[in-house]
Protein backbone atom coordinates (compact mmCIF):
# COMPACT_ATOMS: atom_id res chain seq x y z
CA UNK A 1 0.00 0.00 0.00
CA UNK A 2 1.23 3.56 -0.67
CA UNK A 3 2.71 5.37 2.30
CA UNK A 4 1.88 8.93 3.26
CA UNK A 5 4.45 11.25 4.78
CA UNK A 6 5.62 14.87 4.78
CA UNK A 7 8.44 15.50 2.35
CA UNK A 8 11.52 17.21 3.83
CA UNK A 9 12.90 20.42 2.38
CA UNK A 10 15.92 20.26 0.06
CA UNK A 11 19.24 20.44 1.87
CA UNK A 12 20.69 23.01 -0.52
CA UNK A 13 19.63 25.25 -3.37
CA UNK A 14 19.09 23.27 -6.55
CA UNK A 15 19.22 19.97 -4.70
CA UNK A 16 16.33 17.57 -4.39
CA UNK A 17 15.22 16.08 -1.10
CA UNK A 18 16.60 12.76 0.06
CA UNK A 19 14.28 9.88 0.76
CA UNK A 20 15.24 7.01 3.04
CA UNK A 21 14.50 4.01 0.80
CA UNK A 22 15.66 0.41 1.03
CA UNK A 23 17.82 -0.95 -1.79
CA UNK A 24 18.46 -4.48 -2.99
CA UNK A 25 22.13 -5.45 -2.74
CA UNK A 26 24.04 -8.42 -4.06
CA UNK A 27 26.68 -8.84 -1.35
CA UNK A 28 27.19 -7.93 2.26
CA UNK A 29 30.21 -5.81 1.37
CA UNK A 30 28.41 -2.48 0.99
CA UNK A 31 29.33 1.15 0.76
CA UNK A 32 27.30 4.27 0.07
CA UNK A 33 27.67 5.39 -3.53
CA UNK A 34 28.17 8.94 -2.25
CA UNK A 35 31.58 7.81 -0.95
CA UNK A 36 32.83 7.06 -4.47
CA UNK A 37 35.69 9.49 -4.96
CA UNK A 38 36.94 8.73 -8.46
CA UNK A 39 34.18 10.58 -10.32
CA UNK A 40 32.35 13.41 -8.59
CA UNK A 41 28.58 13.19 -9.06
CA UNK A 42 25.87 15.58 -7.95
CA UNK A 43 23.69 13.77 -5.37
CA UNK A 44 20.26 13.15 -6.81
CA UNK A 45 17.29 12.51 -4.55
CA UNK A 46 17.56 9.22 -2.67
CA UNK A 47 20.40 8.06 -4.87
CA UNK A 48 23.02 9.73 -2.68
CA UNK A 49 22.02 7.27 0.04
CA UNK A 50 21.73 4.29 -2.29
CA UNK A 51 23.60 1.37 -0.77
CA UNK A 52 25.70 -0.42 -3.36
CA UNK A 53 28.02 -3.38 -3.17
CA UNK A 54 31.64 -2.72 -4.10
CA UNK A 55 31.04 -4.43 -7.43
CA UNK A 56 28.01 -2.25 -8.15
CA UNK A 57 29.90 0.88 -7.13
CA UNK A 58 32.82 -0.03 -9.37
CA UNK A 59 30.44 -0.69 -12.26
CA UNK A 60 28.69 2.63 -11.75
CA UNK A 61 32.00 4.48 -11.80
CA UNK A 62 33.02 2.69 -15.00
CA UNK A 63 29.69 3.61 -16.60
CA UNK A 64 30.13 7.27 -15.66
CA UNK A 65 33.62 7.12 -17.18
CA UNK A 66 32.28 5.50 -20.37
CA UNK A 67 29.83 8.35 -21.01
CA UNK A 68 32.08 11.19 -19.84
CA UNK A 69 32.01 13.88 -22.52
CA UNK A 70 34.77 16.38 -23.40
CA UNK A 71 34.01 19.83 -22.03
CA UNK A 72 34.73 23.28 -23.51
CA UNK A 73 37.20 25.53 -21.64
CA UNK A 74 36.02 27.06 -18.39
CA UNK A 75 34.24 30.37 -18.61
CA UNK A 76 31.40 31.77 -20.69
CA UNK A 77 31.77 31.16 -24.42
CA UNK A 78 29.89 33.63 -26.68
CA UNK A 79 27.66 32.16 -29.35
CA UNK A 80 29.88 33.38 -32.20
CA UNK A 81 32.66 31.21 -30.76
CA UNK A 82 30.47 28.10 -30.78
CA UNK A 83 30.63 25.48 -33.53
CA UNK A 84 29.16 26.51 -36.88
CA UNK A 85 28.52 23.62 -39.29
CA UNK A 86 28.30 26.05 -42.23
CA UNK A 87 31.97 27.01 -41.75
CA UNK A 88 33.08 23.47 -40.84
CA UNK A 89 34.01 20.81 -43.36
CA UNK A 90 35.30 17.30 -43.91
CA UNK A 91 37.84 15.88 -46.32
CA UNK A 92 38.31 12.31 -47.53
CA UNK A 93 41.90 11.23 -47.01
CA UNK A 94 43.43 9.80 -50.19
CA UNK A 95 40.18 9.96 -52.20
CA UNK A 96 41.89 8.73 -55.37
CA UNK A 97 43.16 5.52 -53.80
CA UNK A 98 42.05 2.33 -55.55
CA UNK A 99 39.63 1.19 -52.84
CA UNK A 100 38.32 -2.37 -52.71
CA UNK A 101 35.49 -3.93 -50.72
CA UNK A 102 36.75 -4.49 -47.18
CA UNK A 103 39.11 -1.49 -47.15
CA UNK A 104 39.00 1.25 -44.52
CA UNK A 105 38.06 4.80 -45.51
CA UNK A 106 39.24 7.68 -43.33
CA UNK A 107 37.64 11.11 -43.22
CA UNK A 108 39.10 14.14 -41.44
CA UNK A 109 36.67 16.70 -39.99
CA UNK A 110 37.60 20.28 -39.10
CA UNK A 111 35.16 22.26 -36.95
CA UNK A 112 35.05 26.05 -37.01
CA UNK A 113 33.11 28.75 -35.17
CA UNK A 114 30.74 31.35 -36.64
CA UNK A 115 33.70 33.67 -37.31
CA UNK A 116 35.39 31.01 -39.40
CA UNK A 117 38.11 30.26 -36.85
CA UNK A 118 39.22 26.68 -36.22
CA UNK A 119 37.90 25.32 -32.94
CA UNK A 120 40.60 24.52 -30.39
CA UNK A 121 38.63 21.99 -28.37
CA UNK A 122 36.34 19.02 -29.03
CA UNK A 123 33.06 17.76 -27.65
CA UNK A 124 30.87 18.29 -30.72
CA UNK A 125 28.42 15.45 -31.31
CA UNK A 126 28.72 14.15 -34.88
CA UNK A 127 26.88 11.45 -36.79
CA UNK A 128 28.41 9.96 -39.93
CA UNK A 129 27.44 7.42 -42.58
CA UNK A 130 28.39 6.17 -46.00
CA UNK A 131 25.71 5.38 -48.54
CA UNK A 132 24.89 4.56 -52.15
CA UNK A 133 21.37 5.71 -53.00
CA UNK A 134 20.92 3.57 -56.13
CA UNK A 135 21.85 0.45 -54.13
CA UNK A 136 19.84 1.41 -51.05
CA UNK A 137 23.06 0.73 -49.15
CA UNK A 138 24.36 2.42 -46.03
CA UNK A 139 26.61 2.00 -42.99
CA UNK A 140 27.67 4.09 -40.02
CA UNK A 141 31.17 5.30 -39.18
CA UNK A 142 33.25 5.40 -36.01
CA UNK A 143 34.03 8.97 -34.88
CA UNK A 144 37.22 9.79 -32.96
CA UNK A 145 37.44 13.16 -31.19
CA UNK A 146 41.00 14.52 -30.96
CA UNK A 147 39.72 17.26 -28.61
CA UNK A 148 41.39 20.02 -30.62
CA UNK A 149 38.60 20.80 -33.08
CA UNK A 150 39.57 17.94 -35.39
CA UNK A 151 37.81 14.60 -35.70
CA UNK A 152 38.47 11.49 -37.74
CA UNK A 153 35.77 9.15 -38.99
CA UNK A 154 36.57 5.55 -39.91
CA UNK A 155 34.36 3.64 -42.34
CA UNK A 156 34.51 0.06 -43.60
CA UNK A 157 33.67 -0.23 -47.30
CA UNK A 158 31.17 -3.07 -47.60
CA UNK A 159 29.92 -2.88 -51.19
CA UNK A 160 31.31 -1.94 -54.62
CA UNK A 161 30.37 1.15 -56.63
CA UNK A 162 30.26 4.86 -55.88
CA UNK A 163 30.08 5.42 -52.12
CA UNK A 164 29.17 8.85 -50.69
CA UNK A 165 30.21 10.19 -47.29
CA UNK A 166 27.88 12.25 -45.08
CA UNK A 167 28.84 13.91 -41.79
CA UNK A 168 26.40 15.94 -39.68
CA UNK A 169 26.71 18.08 -36.58
CA UNK A 170 23.96 16.97 -34.18
CA UNK A 171 24.88 19.45 -31.41
CA UNK A 172 27.86 21.75 -30.86
CA UNK A 173 29.99 21.09 -27.81
CA UNK A 174 28.59 24.23 -26.19
CA UNK A 175 25.06 22.87 -26.62
CA UNK A 176 26.06 19.53 -25.13
CA UNK A 177 27.06 21.31 -21.94
CA UNK A 178 23.59 22.83 -21.72
CA UNK A 179 22.00 19.40 -22.21
CA UNK A 180 24.22 17.93 -19.52
CA UNK A 181 23.31 20.74 -17.12
CA UNK A 182 19.59 20.21 -17.78
CA UNK A 183 19.90 16.48 -17.14
CA UNK A 184 21.49 17.06 -13.74
CA UNK A 185 19.67 20.22 -12.59
CA UNK A 186 16.23 20.02 -14.24
CA UNK A 187 15.02 16.40 -14.15
CA UNK A 188 11.55 17.85 -13.56
CA UNK A 189 11.38 19.35 -17.06
CA UNK A 190 8.99 16.55 -18.00
CA UNK A 191 6.30 16.22 -15.36
CA UNK A 192 3.66 13.59 -14.79
CA UNK A 193 0.24 13.52 -13.19
CA UNK A 194 -2.07 11.03 -11.56
CA UNK A 195 -5.83 11.06 -11.18
CA UNK A 196 -7.28 10.19 -7.78
CA UNK A 197 -11.00 9.39 -7.53
CA UNK A 198 -13.44 8.23 -4.91
CA UNK A 199 -17.16 8.39 -5.64
CA UNK A 200 -17.91 11.81 -7.10
CA UNK A 201 -14.70 13.37 -5.85
CA UNK A 202 -11.67 13.44 -8.13
CA UNK A 203 -8.32 15.26 -7.86
CA UNK A 204 -5.21 15.47 -10.01
CA UNK A 205 -1.69 15.94 -8.65
CA UNK A 206 1.86 16.11 -10.05
CA UNK A 207 4.10 13.03 -9.84
CA UNK A 208 7.77 12.26 -10.46
CA UNK A 209 10.82 10.36 -9.26
CA UNK A 210 11.45 13.31 -6.95
CA UNK A 211 9.22 16.16 -5.89
CA UNK A 212 10.62 19.42 -4.49
CA UNK A 213 9.04 21.40 -1.68
CA UNK A 214 7.51 20.50 1.65
CA UNK A 215 4.02 19.45 0.58
CA UNK A 216 2.77 16.02 1.71
CA UNK A 217 3.33 13.28 -0.84
CA UNK A 218 2.15 9.76 -1.59
CA UNK A 219 4.98 7.25 -1.76
CA UNK A 220 4.36 4.75 -4.58
CA UNK A 221 7.84 3.24 -4.41
CA UNK A 222 7.72 -0.33 -5.72
CA UNK A 223 7.98 -2.79 -2.84
CA UNK A 224 9.93 -5.40 -4.80
CA UNK A 225 12.43 -3.39 -6.85
CA UNK A 226 12.64 -0.29 -4.65
CA UNK A 227 12.02 1.91 -7.72
CA UNK A 228 10.94 5.32 -6.32
CA UNK A 229 7.82 7.13 -7.50
CA UNK A 230 5.93 9.93 -5.74
CA UNK A 231 2.83 12.03 -6.20
CA UNK A 232 1.75 15.06 -4.24
CA UNK A 233 -1.03 13.95 -1.92
CA UNK A 234 -4.55 15.01 -2.92
CA UNK A 235 -6.10 17.56 -0.60
CA UNK A 236 -9.25 15.53 0.10
CA UNK A 237 -8.56 11.96 -0.99
CA UNK A 238 -6.23 9.26 0.27
CA UNK A 239 -3.22 7.94 -1.64
CA UNK A 240 -5.02 4.61 -2.15
CA UNK A 241 -7.56 6.26 -4.51
CA UNK A 242 -5.08 6.73 -7.40
CA UNK A 243 -6.59 5.31 -10.60
CA UNK A 244 -4.36 6.48 -13.47
CA UNK A 245 -1.01 7.94 -14.58
CA UNK A 246 -0.29 10.20 -17.54
CA UNK A 247 2.24 12.63 -18.95
CA UNK A 248 1.53 16.10 -17.61
CA UNK A 249 3.65 18.10 -20.04
CA UNK A 250 6.99 19.76 -20.68
CA UNK A 251 8.42 22.70 -18.77
CA UNK A 252 8.99 25.88 -20.76
CA UNK A 253 11.60 28.61 -20.44
CA UNK A 254 14.46 26.24 -19.64
CA UNK A 255 17.13 28.20 -21.49
CA UNK A 256 18.60 31.70 -21.30
CA UNK A 257 18.38 33.92 -24.36
CA UNK A 258 22.03 33.13 -25.15
CA UNK A 259 21.53 29.38 -24.76
CA UNK A 260 18.58 29.45 -27.16
CA UNK A 261 21.01 30.30 -29.97
CA UNK A 262 22.69 26.91 -29.46
CA UNK A 263 19.51 25.05 -30.43
CA UNK A 264 18.35 26.29 -33.84
CA UNK A 265 16.99 24.15 -36.65
CA UNK A 266 19.01 24.44 -39.88
CA UNK A 267 21.72 26.29 -37.95
CA UNK A 268 23.26 23.90 -35.42
CA UNK A 269 20.90 20.94 -34.92
CA UNK A 270 21.54 17.95 -37.23
CA UNK A 271 23.09 20.07 -39.96
CA UNK A 272 25.22 18.34 -42.64
CA UNK A 273 28.81 19.50 -43.17
CA UNK A 274 30.20 20.39 -46.58
CA UNK A 275 33.06 18.42 -48.04
CA UNK A 276 36.33 20.05 -49.00
CA UNK A 277 37.01 18.15 -52.17
CA UNK A 278 35.23 14.98 -53.33
CA UNK A 279 32.53 13.58 -51.07
CA UNK A 280 32.58 10.11 -52.62
CA UNK A 281 34.95 7.33 -53.63
CA UNK A 282 34.75 4.48 -56.10
CA UNK A 283 35.02 1.01 -54.57
CA UNK A 284 36.08 -1.94 -56.72
CA UNK A 285 34.72 -5.45 -56.16
CA UNK A 286 37.08 -8.12 -54.94
CA UNK A 287 38.76 -10.47 -57.35
CA UNK A 288 37.63 -14.07 -57.77
CA UNK A 289 40.19 -15.40 -55.30
CA UNK A 290 40.01 -12.52 -52.79
CA UNK A 291 38.06 -12.96 -49.56
CA UNK A 292 37.43 -10.04 -47.19
CA UNK A 293 37.33 -10.68 -43.45
CA UNK A 294 34.13 -8.68 -43.05
CA UNK A 295 31.34 -10.94 -41.91
CA UNK A 296 30.74 -12.99 -38.76
CA UNK A 297 34.38 -13.07 -37.80
CA UNK A 298 34.91 -10.38 -35.20
CA UNK A 299 32.42 -11.07 -32.39
CA UNK A 300 29.15 -9.43 -31.38
CA UNK A 301 30.73 -6.08 -30.42
CA UNK A 302 32.15 -5.36 -33.89
CA UNK A 303 31.78 -1.76 -35.14
CA UNK A 304 29.84 -1.17 -37.27
CA UNK A 305 27.44 -3.98 -36.41
CA UNK A 306 26.24 -4.30 -39.99
CA UNK A 307 25.18 -2.46 -43.13
CA UNK A 308 22.29 -2.10 -45.55
CA UNK A 309 22.38 -3.44 -49.09
CA UNK A 310 19.28 -3.36 -51.32
CA UNK A 311 17.36 -2.20 -48.25
CA UNK A 312 18.23 -5.35 -46.32
CA UNK A 313 20.25 -5.28 -43.12
CA UNK A 314 23.32 -7.52 -43.17
CA UNK A 315 24.78 -8.05 -39.68
CA UNK A 316 28.46 -8.87 -39.34
CA UNK A 317 28.38 -11.00 -36.20
CA UNK A 318 25.68 -13.55 -37.04
CA UNK A 319 23.68 -15.02 -39.91
CA UNK A 320 20.33 -13.52 -40.77
CA UNK A 321 17.19 -14.73 -42.49
CA UNK A 322 14.70 -12.47 -44.25
CA UNK A 323 11.12 -13.26 -43.29
CA UNK A 324 9.40 -11.80 -46.34
CA UNK A 325 6.35 -14.08 -46.18
CA UNK A 326 3.90 -14.25 -43.30
CA UNK A 327 4.05 -18.05 -43.50
CA UNK A 328 7.78 -17.89 -42.70
CA UNK A 329 7.06 -15.90 -39.53
CA UNK A 330 4.28 -18.29 -38.53
CA UNK A 331 6.59 -21.27 -38.98
CA UNK A 332 9.27 -19.59 -36.86
CA UNK A 333 6.90 -18.59 -34.03
CA UNK A 334 4.81 -21.76 -33.96
CA UNK A 335 4.35 -22.91 -30.37
CA UNK A 336 6.06 -19.77 -29.02
CA UNK A 337 5.09 -17.39 -26.23
CA UNK A 338 6.64 -13.98 -26.99
CA UNK A 339 6.77 -11.11 -24.50
CA UNK A 340 7.48 -7.53 -25.59
CA UNK A 341 8.35 -5.22 -22.70
CA UNK A 342 9.22 -1.53 -22.94
CA UNK A 343 8.19 1.61 -24.76
CA UNK A 344 6.42 2.43 -28.02
CA UNK A 345 9.46 1.54 -30.15
CA UNK A 346 9.12 -2.13 -29.22
CA UNK A 347 5.35 -1.88 -29.44
CA UNK A 348 6.05 -1.35 -33.15
CA UNK A 349 7.31 -4.95 -33.28
CA UNK A 350 4.07 -6.23 -31.78
CA UNK A 351 2.00 -4.10 -34.16
CA UNK A 352 3.99 -5.13 -37.25
CA UNK A 353 3.70 -8.84 -36.50
CA UNK A 354 -0.01 -8.60 -35.68
CA UNK A 355 -0.70 -6.73 -38.92
CA UNK A 356 1.61 -8.74 -41.21
CA UNK A 357 0.66 -12.25 -40.07
CA UNK A 358 -3.01 -12.96 -40.98
CA UNK A 359 -3.50 -15.76 -38.45
CA UNK A 360 -2.46 -13.51 -35.56
CA UNK A 361 -5.60 -11.91 -34.14
CA UNK A 362 -5.42 -9.19 -31.52
CA UNK A 363 -7.51 -10.03 -28.47
CA UNK A 364 -9.43 -6.99 -27.23
CA UNK A 365 -8.35 -6.39 -23.63
CA UNK A 366 -10.07 -3.01 -23.50
CA UNK A 367 -6.72 -1.26 -23.17
CA UNK A 368 -6.20 2.40 -24.15
CA UNK A 369 -4.90 2.87 -27.70
CA UNK A 370 -1.08 2.95 -27.95
CA UNK A 371 -0.76 2.15 -24.24
CA UNK A 372 -1.70 -1.47 -23.70
CA UNK A 373 -1.34 -4.07 -22.47
CA UNK A 374 -1.99 -5.85 -25.77
CA UNK A 375 -2.21 -9.51 -26.76
CA UNK A 376 -2.39 -11.32 -30.10
CA UNK A 377 -3.21 -15.00 -30.54
CA UNK A 378 -2.89 -17.58 -33.31
CA UNK A 379 -4.82 -20.58 -31.97
CA UNK A 380 -4.13 -22.72 -35.02
CA UNK A 381 -0.34 -22.50 -34.62
CA UNK A 382 -0.28 -21.98 -30.84
CA UNK A 383 1.35 -18.52 -30.94
CA UNK A 384 0.84 -15.91 -28.24
CA UNK A 385 2.28 -12.37 -28.37
CA UNK A 386 2.06 -9.98 -25.43
CA UNK A 387 3.05 -6.32 -25.11
CA UNK A 388 3.30 -4.38 -21.86
CA UNK A 389 4.79 -0.94 -21.31
CA UNK A 390 7.45 -0.42 -18.67
CA UNK A 391 6.71 1.26 -15.35
CA UNK A 392 7.11 4.98 -14.58
CA UNK A 393 8.59 7.26 -15.68
CA UNK A 394 6.64 6.78 -18.90
CA UNK A 395 5.29 9.61 -21.07
CA UNK A 396 2.17 7.86 -22.31
CA UNK A 397 -1.38 9.07 -22.27
CA UNK A 398 -3.55 7.59 -19.56
CA UNK A 399 -2.21 4.35 -18.06
CA UNK A 400 -4.34 2.72 -15.38
CA UNK A 401 -2.50 2.50 -12.08
CA UNK A 402 -3.16 -1.22 -11.97
CA UNK A 403 -1.23 -1.57 -15.25
CA UNK A 404 1.91 0.27 -14.06
CA UNK A 405 4.13 -2.80 -13.95
CA UNK A 406 7.93 -2.85 -13.74
CA UNK A 407 9.75 -5.07 -16.23
CA UNK A 408 11.81 -6.70 -13.47
CA UNK A 409 8.66 -7.84 -11.68
CA UNK A 410 7.14 -9.13 -14.92
CA UNK A 411 10.26 -11.16 -15.64
CA UNK A 412 10.08 -12.68 -12.17
CA UNK A 413 6.62 -14.03 -13.04
CA UNK A 414 7.68 -15.78 -16.26
CA UNK A 415 8.19 -19.54 -16.11
CA UNK A 416 10.37 -19.56 -19.24
CA UNK A 417 11.63 -22.41 -21.36
CA UNK A 418 12.70 -23.21 -24.92
CA UNK A 419 9.42 -21.86 -26.34
CA UNK A 420 9.53 -18.58 -24.41
CA UNK A 421 11.01 -15.43 -25.98
CA UNK A 422 11.44 -12.10 -24.21
CA UNK A 423 12.19 -8.83 -26.03
CA UNK A 424 13.00 -5.69 -24.02
CA UNK A 425 13.75 -2.05 -24.72
CA UNK A 426 13.84 0.80 -22.23
CA UNK A 427 15.55 4.15 -22.87
CA UNK A 428 13.55 7.03 -24.37
CA UNK A 429 11.51 7.90 -21.26
CA UNK A 430 14.65 8.15 -19.10
CA UNK A 431 16.41 10.83 -21.16
CA UNK A 432 15.46 13.69 -18.82
CA UNK A 433 16.79 12.07 -15.65
CA UNK A 434 20.29 11.75 -14.19
CA UNK A 435 21.81 8.47 -15.32
CA UNK A 436 21.67 7.01 -11.80
CA UNK A 437 17.91 6.60 -12.32
CA UNK A 438 18.52 4.62 -15.51
CA UNK A 439 21.35 2.52 -14.08
CA UNK A 440 19.17 1.51 -11.16
CA UNK A 441 16.34 0.44 -13.49
CA UNK A 442 18.67 -1.64 -15.69
CA UNK A 443 20.29 -3.23 -12.65
CA UNK A 444 16.88 -4.47 -11.48
CA UNK A 445 16.00 -5.76 -14.94
CA UNK A 446 19.38 -7.45 -15.33
CA UNK A 447 19.00 -9.21 -12.00
CA UNK A 448 15.61 -10.57 -13.07
CA UNK A 449 17.01 -11.70 -16.44
CA UNK A 450 19.76 -13.63 -14.69
CA UNK A 451 17.24 -15.28 -12.35
CA UNK A 452 15.06 -16.19 -15.35
CA UNK A 453 18.04 -17.72 -17.13
CA UNK A 454 19.02 -19.63 -13.99
CA UNK A 455 15.63 -21.30 -13.63
CA UNK A 456 14.98 -21.64 -17.40
CA UNK A 457 18.28 -21.64 -19.33
CA UNK A 458 16.56 -22.21 -22.68
CA UNK A 459 14.66 -18.89 -22.48
CA UNK A 460 15.73 -16.44 -25.20
CA UNK A 461 16.15 -12.80 -24.13
CA UNK A 462 16.68 -10.10 -26.77
CA UNK A 463 17.49 -6.44 -26.14
CA UNK A 464 16.44 -3.78 -28.64
CA UNK A 465 18.82 -0.81 -28.45
CA UNK A 466 17.88 2.87 -28.73
CA UNK A 467 17.51 4.64 -32.09
CA UNK A 468 18.05 8.12 -33.51
CA UNK A 469 15.17 10.50 -34.16
CA UNK A 470 14.19 13.81 -35.69
CA UNK A 471 15.30 16.81 -33.63
CA UNK A 472 14.20 20.41 -33.26
CA UNK A 473 14.93 23.08 -30.65
CA UNK A 474 12.34 21.80 -28.16
CA UNK A 475 12.75 18.04 -28.69
CA UNK A 476 16.51 18.43 -28.24
CA UNK A 477 16.02 19.51 -24.62
CA UNK A 478 14.05 16.38 -23.74
CA UNK A 479 14.92 13.59 -26.19
CA UNK A 480 18.14 14.56 -27.93
CA UNK A 481 20.07 11.84 -29.75
CA UNK A 482 22.92 12.73 -27.41
CA UNK A 483 20.82 11.69 -24.40
CA UNK A 484 19.81 8.51 -26.22
CA UNK A 485 23.41 7.77 -27.21
CA UNK A 486 24.51 8.03 -23.60
CA UNK A 487 21.72 5.73 -22.37
CA UNK A 488 22.40 3.32 -25.23
CA UNK A 489 26.04 3.11 -24.19
CA UNK A 490 25.00 2.24 -20.63
CA UNK A 491 22.43 -0.30 -21.84
CA UNK A 492 24.95 -2.19 -23.97
CA UNK A 493 27.53 -2.31 -21.21
CA UNK A 494 25.13 -3.41 -18.48
CA UNK A 495 23.51 -6.17 -20.54
CA UNK A 496 26.70 -7.51 -22.11
CA UNK A 497 28.08 -10.83 -20.91
CA UNK A 498 24.82 -12.22 -19.49
CA UNK A 499 23.67 -14.29 -22.46
CA UNK A 500 21.25 -11.83 -24.06
CA UNK A 501 21.25 -10.92 -27.77
CA UNK A 502 21.08 -7.40 -29.22
CA UNK A 503 19.11 -5.96 -32.12
CA UNK A 504 21.14 -2.87 -33.05
CA UNK A 505 18.29 -0.46 -33.72
CA UNK A 506 20.72 2.46 -33.34
CA UNK A 507 22.82 1.58 -36.37
CA UNK A 508 19.80 0.34 -38.30
CA UNK A 509 18.14 3.76 -37.98
CA UNK A 510 21.31 5.82 -38.47
CA UNK A 511 22.61 3.90 -41.50
CA UNK A 512 19.32 4.03 -43.41
CA UNK A 513 18.50 6.67 -46.04
CA UNK A 514 15.07 7.52 -44.61
CA UNK A 515 14.72 10.57 -42.32
CA UNK A 516 15.32 9.95 -38.64
CA UNK A 517 12.15 9.26 -36.63
CA UNK A 518 11.52 8.25 -33.03
CA UNK A 519 9.28 5.54 -34.49
CA UNK A 520 11.23 4.31 -37.54
CA UNK A 521 9.47 3.59 -40.81
CA UNK A 522 8.15 0.11 -41.58
CA UNK A 523 11.12 -0.97 -43.72
CA UNK A 524 13.47 -0.36 -40.77
CA UNK A 525 11.14 -2.10 -38.32
CA UNK A 526 10.96 -5.06 -40.71
CA UNK A 527 14.77 -5.33 -40.74
CA UNK A 528 14.80 -5.16 -36.93
CA UNK A 529 12.30 -8.02 -36.81
CA UNK A 530 14.30 -10.04 -39.36
CA UNK A 531 17.22 -9.83 -36.93
CA UNK A 532 15.01 -10.68 -33.95
CA UNK A 533 13.37 -13.66 -35.68
CA UNK A 534 16.80 -14.89 -36.82
CA UNK A 535 17.67 -15.16 -33.13
CA UNK A 536 14.41 -17.00 -32.43
CA UNK A 537 14.92 -19.40 -35.36
CA UNK A 538 18.65 -19.46 -36.14
CA UNK A 539 19.89 -21.01 -39.36
CA UNK A 540 21.28 -24.49 -38.90
CA UNK A 541 25.04 -24.55 -39.41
Amino acid sequence: LPLFFIQPRPHSLGAYPVFGLSWITETDDQESSSQAANIARKPYCGYELQVLSRRERAEEESLFAAIQWPKPPEGKIPFVKSTDPAHSNFVILNPHTRFKVGDQLEVLVHMKDFQGNLKQYGGDYLQARIHSAHLKAGATGRVVDYQNGSYKVFFTLFWPGEVTVSVSLVHPSEGIQVLEHLREERPDRVYFKSLFRSGRISETTVCNVCLPGDLPVCNFTDLYTGEPWFCYKPRKLSCATRISHYKGGYQKGLLTSEENFLFQSDVNIKVPLFSRGPDSVTVKPLGFREFPSLDRSQGSDVVPAGYYYQDQWIPRAHRIQYFNKSADITECLQGKLVYFFGDSTIRQWFEFLTTFVPDLVEFNLGSPKNVGPFMSVDLKHNILLKFRCHGPPIRFTTVFSSELHYIANELNGIVGGRNTVVAITIWSHFSTFPVEVYIRRLRNIRRSIIHLQDRSPKTLVVIRTANVQELGPEVSLFNSDWYSFQLDTIMRKMFSGIGVLFVDAWEMSLAHYLPHKLHPEEVIVKNQLDTFLSFVCPLET
